[in-house]
């Protein structure tokens, strides 16, 4: 499964799936390699006719002016498309293949599946309402936020799609039966914000338009999609929402499968819990060390409190982020961290409205097939007019000193966009549009500590503001990396505790050093995963609700510190194997070269054997 801001065949949390055509195929007989690459460009070629917004999205643009079918006759024969396409490509004998080619048809199996998990199982078209509000949004968003065409050959798409979009809304209602009443009350939380985006954002977005006729289309076409847009809010309030009875939890055997599907992690769910809380206590006796070395008079709470204060103005934050960016393009080159193939800054701007509800910060590079349009954009959430102090003092929280740094090095570099500038070397057409999550968010995350381990941030070095770092402000900035990593800590024990059933007893050893005790652990509710992410992930209330509403729909979001944990014990393992001849730089590009491929595909290319990847 592919995240929206860093791949492009999965948006807003689901897999746009297509409705295949079977058609009749004669296979050459010339072996495996031409019999996995023939069905692999089938299934590409007719993936991306059916789900045209993520076609638009990795480049493809001959399906611009088409839009997404969520009939029940279409996802039935989408259904029978995907197990056909399974039967094929399991039936080419691995052996047969060279280990790259063998390793795909792995990674594209495993989507497959995971597609059909969905369909059949999780379905979330029955149950998530803001898919398909947010989903028609994304869809004219992705036309309209890059210059890949000429502004009139991008608004005739426009329109086309918008002509389509009351009916797909209209089709949302009788696919809808019954949704967690969380995930209603999301959709309506956006819709706001969404009608204001047609009303406003898409508009502006065509003034040097020229064409009169697609003009005067648009004209209609577009208050057609803001009159839909109104009325499926009335209709989600008056309707929907009071007989939203359903339930966000995946259960314990489909979480198991999603996992395995999506991440090619198959270990037990309670020996992942006490892997979660492991590092979530580490972390944690981290933080409160640091804490004391600051203030000993304070405790750690209190100094979080401090920390929350240390941020830029709410005006000024796109600026702060942009200010670090030479600050460590400079580290990461003079301390031969990873090769940065391009000099292009990724451009910052506002998160686009159907992303706010769940996200604060994000990564939205082109597809791997656009050719027409390179800019990468780094989208930051800002706050909003009308917000009480409170709730604006919570929001900023999230972007103090350290936090801005750490969210930097995650989306930028060497994150998210270092990650994006190297996708013309991945090794196929499959690792360019299929990834795994604990990879592409595993990297992200594994760069915060690493780049501190290797000593940016350090007293003395140079700060985003040109100026050395003092102690305090280094001991700040490594804060504000653990509060990162606590977020994505909490958000690993979530996942799990939020969608299993699991009970368990377990030794938990305490971060505050007292001898281990035995815990029991069952499923959190809703209010106890907000609290979690407070009390034990040194969150603000505001951000435990955001990320609480965020992990009711994306269930797996434990793969931040999974795939962080995989990656340094495949550099660990690695550096034992090699000795004195490891390179981080070689390692990191090295891994880079591999794609987004789950840690266990990329394990075997580089140790050349099936190490466990924990």
């Amino acid at each position: 499964m592919l995240m929206r801001h860093v791949a492009r065949i999965a948006i807003l949390g689901v897999t746009f799936l297509s409705p295949f055509v079977s058609t009749a195929q004669r296979v050459s007989a010339d072996g495996g390699t031409q019999t996995f690459n023939f069905f692999a460009d089938q299934y590409f070629n007719d993936y991306f006719r059916f789900a045209p917004t993520a076609g638009t999205a990795v480049g493809y643009h001959q399906y611009d002016t088409q839009l997404e079918d969520f009939s029940a006759a279409t996802l039935q024969k989408q259904t029978a498309a995907l197990h056909d396409y399974e039967k094929k490509i399991a039936a080419i004998d691995p052996g047969a293949l060279d280990a790259s080619i063998a390793a795909d048809r792995e990674i594209l199996l495993n989507s497959i599946r995971s597609q059909l998990l969905t369909l059949e199982v999780i379905r979330p078209l029955e149950k998530n309402p803001d898919l398909y509000s947010s989903g028609i949004t994304n869809s004219v968003f992705v036309l309209m936020e890059r210059p890949y065409a000429p502004v009139n050959t991008r608004l005739r798409a426009t329109v086309a799609r918008e002509q389509l979009m009351p009916a797909l809304l209209l089709e949302a209602r009788k696919n809808l039966k019954n949704p967690p009443k969380i995930y209603t009350e999301i959709a309506i939380e956006q819709i706001d914000g969404l009608v204001s985006f047609f009303q406003n954002d898409v508009p502006s977005a065509f003034t040097e338009a020229s064409d009169a006729t697609a003009k005067a289309a648009f004209a209609k076409s577009n208050a057609a999609v803001i009159q839909a847009l109104k009325d499926y809010g009335v209709w989600m309030k008056s309707d929907l929402l009071p007989r939203s009875n359903g339930d966000y939890r995946l259960g314990t055997d489909t979480f198991r499968k999603k996992l395995a599907y999506d991440e090619m992690v198959d270990l037990p769910l309670d020996h992942l819990l006490q892997i979660a809380y492991d590092d979530l206590h580490k972390n944690q006796a981290d933080f409160k060390r640091i804490a004391h070395e600051l203030d000993p008079n304070k405790t750690p709470d209190q100094v979080l409190a401090e920390l929350a204060t240390i941020h830029p103005a709410s005006d000024k934050l796109l600026p702060a982020f942009q200010d670090t960016f030479s600050g460590l393009i400079s580290f990461i080159e003079g301390h031969h961290i990873i090769t940065i193939p391009s000099k292009v800054e990724p451009t910052l701007e506002e998160t686009p409205p159907f992303m706010r509800a769940t996200t604060s910060a994000s990564m939205d590079p082109p597809g791997p097939f656009e050719t027409h349009s390179t800019k990468a954009y780094f989208n930051v959430t800002l706050p909003e007019k009308g917000w009480t102090a409170e709730h604006l003092a919570e929001h900023m929280a999230q972007f103090n000193i350290g936090t801005i740094i750490s969210t930097a090095v995650h989306e930028a570099y060497p994150g998210h966009y270092v990650q994006f500038l190297w996708q013309d070397q991945f090794p196929s057409k499959v690792r360019k549009l299929v990834g795994a999550n604990s990879n592409i968010e595993g990297w992200a995350h594994y760069t915060e500590q690493m780049m501190l381990d290797q000593g940016y941030g350090a007293p003395g070095t140079t700060g985003p503001d040109g100026k050395p770092l003092t102690v305090r402000e280094s001991k700040l900035i490594k804060l504000g990396q653990l509060q990162d990593a606590l977020l994505r800590d909490a958000r690993f024990v979530v996942s799990i505790r939020l969608h299993t059933d699991l009970k368990m007893r377990m030794n938990i050893d305490t971060a505050e050093g007292t001898p281990s005790s035995e815990v029991e652990y069952s499923p959190f509710t809703f209010d106890q995963a907000v609290d979690f992410f407070v009390k034990e992930g040194y969150q603000s209330k505001s951000v435990g609700l955001v990320e609480t509403k965020r992990g009711t729909a994306d269930a797996t979001y434990l793969y931040y510190t999974l795939g962080k944990l995989e990656i340094t014990k495949l550099r660990e393992d690695l550096k034992a194997k090699q000795g004195a001849a490891f390179n981080l730089q070689q390692f990191h590009d090295s891994f880079m070269r591999q794609g987004p491929a789950p840690i266990k595909i990329i394990r075997k290319a580089m140790l050349h054997n099936d190490s466990p990847v924990l």
